[in-house]
């Protein structure tokens, strides 16, 4: 029987399951493994609670000189292991060999949070680390510790076990800790109707702490409170919620050009989302871009999508909904909400709101529920990657822009990856029989093209509005015509 997990962490039962295997373990040797995400995600009450249910040792690193993180480590040894007084640690190789100790009888989970800060004030550790761990050396033979290192600088922490770094092949454990997806924010936020978890999530995504700290507990209590409910916990200067996307960029060590960082984010908000069209937006070249793009990666801000049907070609999307919201519909009004005039600017935002955040959220989840909850029958088959898409149309002169596009996964051998899906997906309309016939048109345009096999495509219509009748017609017992609505997105497969 595994570790139980705690009721107050919500869902994340997988990740539970993880560490519990990582930390039980009985084997001889000490392990190490790489906890990371973004902040606000409940990295640390998930690794706090687990130190707590296996009578481990955590400790929460500061920003402090290296004497100082020893000082403060050296006290938390001396009460956890009953000392009568601080344990001395004159450096990192004394205090790291000290954590092994912990575990000479028993397997012991030893938690080392914000690792980071530890990290940049000691640039040495993970080479005292990597030298601790070393295959036969006494000290981890003779020790069944089981050290996490955690932390919230996404690029930092991907760079521990990358390349040539020195804990590269030392971790058991890399587990990332992500939001939380769509449907399991709704039952966090306790939101039972689809439309109103939408519009919900399309601003404050799947981040537990968004729920509690950050607005008070205060949820919408249905779809008529929901206009009053932004105005007084996400466009009120007193809700800490107010100023985090800022915060966001702010806090990582990593972006250093905030305004750049800013400008690159407004330009994907406004539906920029190539290269190119980020470089215009914000007067610069496009070959300038190459860094700063890359550093929102790696911070976990910006994804970039390939083009399935463009070899070369990509968009970029915010990961952070607060991000799009906060560039979307707060910073061009951000002096009238310091002036609490939250209630005005929200109405005035309606247009914003639905064009450049709830639509672009909607296809989000849809492509989501394609990728995670879609029965596998439903597509004709496993799906790997779903992205937007642009096909070229060479005969008619034109291009078709696609929300979805869903690949399968290869084939055992040569040959092509087979094409599921392609779909429309629309947030404030009804789709009727014409989008039916658009789909219909792409895909005989796709038949017989390189790349992909094309011939058992569906055709996957989502509509937070519904369907016309004749629609719903047309579609009936047609295996090849899929249709998503807003309840379909939250409770079907």
């Amino acid at each position: 029987m595994g570790i139980q997990k705690p009721a107050e962490i919500f869902d994340r039962d997988a990740e539970w399951a993880e560490l519990s295997r990582f930390v039980a373990d009985d084997r001889e040797g000490a392990t190490l493994g790489v906890v990371s995400g973004r902040r606000r995600q409940g990295k640390t009450l998930l690794l706090y609670e687990l130190a707590r249910a296996t009578g481990g040792f955590y400790f929460g690193a500061t920003e402090a000189t290296p004497a100082d993180s020893l000082r403060r480590l050296g006290v938390a040894l001396g009460q956890h292991t009953d000392a009568p007084g601080p344990v001395e640690l004159p450096d990192w190789e004394h205090a790291v060999d000290g954590l092994l100790a912990l575990g000479r009888s028993r397997p012991t989970t030893v938690v080392l949070d914000e690792f980071p800060y530890l990290a940049r004030s000691s640039r040495n550790l993970p080479s005292v680390l990597q030298h601790a761990l070393t295959p036969g050396r006494g000290e981890r033979t003779g020790s069944r510790t089981r050290i996490l290192l955690c932390g919230s600088a996404l690029s930092f922490m991907g760079g521990l076990l990358a390349g040539s770094a020195p804990l590269r092949g030392r971790a058991g454990l890399e587990l990332p800790i992500q939001p939380l997806d769509y449907r399991a924010a709704a039952r966090f936020w306790g939101l039972a109707d689809p439309a109103l978890a939408v519009r919900v999530f399309a601003i404050v995504g799947g981040t537990p702490a968004y729920r509690r700290e950050y607005v008070s507990d205060d949820a919408p209590a249905d779809l008529a409170d929901f206009d009053d409910w932004v105005a007084r916990a996400v466009l009120n200067p007193a809700r800490p919620l107010f100023r985090e996307a800022r915060y966001l960029l702010a806090e990582d060590p990593d972006l250093r050009e905030t305004a750049l960082y800013h400008s690159v984010l407004a330009a994907v908000a406004e539906g920029n989302a190539t290269r190119g069209g980020i470089a215009g937006y914000i007067g610069r070249k496009a070959t300038d871009l190459q860094h700063p793009l890359t550093v929102l990666e790696d911070v976990g801000l910006l994804v970039r999508a390939p083009d399935p049907f463009r070899q070369g070609r990509s968009s970029y999307r915010i990961t952070e909904p607060l991000v799009t919201f906060y560039q979307a519909v707060m910073r061009p009004a951000w002096t009238a909400l310091e002036q609490r005039r939250g209630a005005d600017v929200w109405r005035r935002s309606q247009r914003r709101y639905a064009s450049a955040v709830l639509g672009p959220c909607f296809e989000g989840l849809v492509r989501e529920w394609v990728l995670r909850f879609a029965a596998p029958e439903t597509l004709g088959g496993p799906v790997a990657d779903v992205n937007s898409a642009v096909l070229g149309d060479p005969v008619g002169r034109t291009s078709h822009e696609l929300d979805l596009v869903a690949v399968g996964e290869p084939p055992l051998g040569d040959g092509p990856r087979p094409l599921l899906a392609i779909g429309e997906v629309k947030w404030g309309r009804r789709l009727g029989e014409p989008d039916l016939d658009r789909l219909h048109r792409i895909r005989t345009l796709l038949r017989g093209r390189a790349g992909h096999d094309t011939r058992d495509v569906r055709l996957v219509l989502a509509s937070a509005e519904g369907f016309t009748e004749q629609l719903v017609a047309a579609s009936a017992g047609r295996p090849d015509v899929v249709l998503v609505d807003r309840h379909r997105l939250y409770t079907g497969d």
